[in-house]
């Protein structure tokens, strides 16, 4: 049985993704540091739903180095998945500090655990967020990333240099993994549909940055979560010695990025106007100036993504929007 070390597990996508490889068959050992970024109640409620069969949970921070170190000595995973990170790119304006420790601390600990314990292959979440305000759509894995517009893009890029830097100097391969704007049941508070729904529910307003006029590749998570669970069993696909002719002399052969998004930018006015069709209630919309740290538009590029698994993110918007409402007032 292969054992599979997913951190960040009581987050939005590492929940559903653990509750899918249990039912794959994996054994995972599941650690979150259950921090109150948003409603520890929330995440706690996620745990409470993941069967206990082959799963274990440790409250335990990436900071911690001792704390992982033992974990990786008592579990000895095949495959780490580190799904743990300070999310959202508005909160980074208010509390930069914890990207910091988070993202580029934790990231190092954990990748440093999995290289001292001989673990061959390291999943990770990346963003969309590294492309930045790139002109070029759809964005494609090879496109240049270097003008990162918030100080959360620059940790997940920053995460990207150093799964690089790694997987050339001890033959780990790394897979990246891009996600673009990922919605559905069980979701995250601080994004934009979650309390935009709270909010039409509730008869408050929304705001609407830069007048509702960007556009976003929204994914639904149950897509997110096909992907990876796909790629799993395929991880020694890409190992060097059956693609090494396809890459660059100056580009580890240990290291991998896809996109995983929907490839159908939405208008954040149209994406209203369905959210309101589902919960058949209207919004007070207030429309707002540009948000720093935000970006314009995201569309993802999945045609590499298309060809590694034989899959591409298919969920409407409209069936993805109808799951989550159905949730949230179903949970609250």
């Amino acid at each position: 049985m292969t054992k599979i070390l997913i951190t960040g597990c009581a987050g939005f996508i590492g929940y559903h993704l653990s509750q899918r490889l249990l039912e794959e068959g994996y054994e995972i050992f599941g650690i979150d540091n259950l921090n109150d970024y948003y409603d520890p109640i929330l995440k706690q409620a996620r745990i409470s739903q993941i069967p206990i069969s082959n799963f274990q949970f440790q409250k335990l921070d990436l900071q911690d180095y001792d704390g992982l170190t033992k974990v990786f000595d008592e579990f000895q995973p095949d495959i780490v998945i580190n799904l743990a990170a300070q999310a959202g790119v508005r909160y980074s304006l208010e509390n930069p500090r914890s990207y910091i420790e988070s993202n580029l601390d934790g990231f190092f600990n954990i990748l440093e655990a999995a290289k001292q314990h001989e673990v061959q292959n390291f999943i990770y979440a990346s963003s969309s967020s590294v492309y930045g305000n790139n002109q070029k759509s759809p964005f494609a894995e090879e496109d240049r990333v270097d003008h990162p517009v918030s100080l959360y893009a620059a940790t997940k890029k920053s995460n990207e240099l150093i799964a690089h830097t790694y997987s050339h100097l001890y033959q780990m391969t790394s897979v990246g993994l891009r996600f673009f704007t990922v919605y559905g049941p069980w979701g995250r508070p601080d994004m934009a549909y979650y309390f935009f729904t709270k909010a039409i529910l509730e008869g408050k307003p929304i705001k609407l940055f830069n007048r509702g006029k960007n556009l976003r590749d929204y994914t639904y998570i149950d897509d997110i979560v096909e992907s990876i669970t796909r790629m799993i069993p395929n991880l020694d696909d890409l190992k060097p010695a059956k693609i090494a002719a396809q890459f660059e002399a100056a580009k580890s052969p240990y290291y991998h990025l896809y996109n995983i998004g929907g490839s159908r930018p939405v208008p954040v006015l149209e994406f209203v106007d369905t959210l309101e069709k589902v919960i058949g209630k209207k919004a007070v919309r207030k429309l707002v100036d540009f948000q720093p740290g935000d970006v314009f538009s995201t569309q993802a590029d999945t045609s590499a993504l298309e060809s590694f698994i034989n899959f591409k993110p298919s969920i409407s918007l409209k069936e993805g929007l109808t799951k989550f409402v159905e949730w949230y007032r179903e949970f609250y």
